[in-house]
């Protein structure tokens, strides 16, 4: 099982040797929007456990007439953004947190395997000790830290785990780097060395 999942990592890891022309401007990702069930708990869950600052927070947005939310984000005509908190994480994007209300709001989150399934990833510089204290909060993790040993992601650690309403998450680590990395691909900014 072990073995196939690194296989799989392998293959997902491809580097294409051509590059696309970039969005003209394009300097990185800003941020990860989210809906939550209940914001306080998922400030503080960001806060309290992952050690995140709340840079701002903002909001309601409607229109109870018109048709702007509709046009502008694809949501029903009726839906609310009650407040929109933006989440700063160490030197990644910020998370941008939704408390959205919505007549035809689903209340069940996909699946890492559904069509929209998502993870957000933190990278730590120390796996085990990251384990250790989502273990310590009493945070939900599946098997893990999993090294991975071969293929373009060798020099990788994963742990997936859950925030109270059941986002998945996962924490990475690759200290040395990953083997893509040393072959030519893109070096992440968690493995630049600082400026002098």
């Amino acid at each position: 099982m072990h073995r196939l999942f690194v296989l799989t990592c392998s293959a997902l890891a491809i580097i294409s040797p051509a590059m696309a022309d970039p969005m003209p401007g394009i300097k990185g990702v800003n941020h990860i929007g989210i809906t939550v069930p209940d914001l306080a708990e998922a400030e503080a869950f960001f806060t309290d456990v992952l050690g995140c600052q709340k840079a701002t927070a903002f909001g309601p947005f409607r229109d109870d007439a018109g048709s702007f939310m509709q046009d502008v984000l694809d949501v029903d005509p009726r839906a609310v953004i009650e407040q929109i908190t933006l989440m700063r994480c160490g030197f990644g994007s910020n998370i941008e947190l939704f408390k959205y209300t919505a007549p035809d709001q689903k209340t069940v989150a996909p699946r890492n395997s559904d069509i929209g399934g998502h993870h957000i990833a933190f990278y730590v510089e120390d796996i085990n000790a990251a384990a250790a204290y989502l273990k310590e909060k009493g945070i939900r993790s599946l098997m893990g830290p999993i090294p991975v040993s071969e293929g373009p992601a060798a020099g990788q650690s994963i742990l997936y785990f859950f925030a109270p309403w059941g986002l998945q998450m996962e924490a990475i680590s690759f200290p040395q780097g990953m083997a893509y990395e040393k072959d030519g691909g893109p070096v992440l900014w968690s493995n630049i060395a600082p400026a002098n």
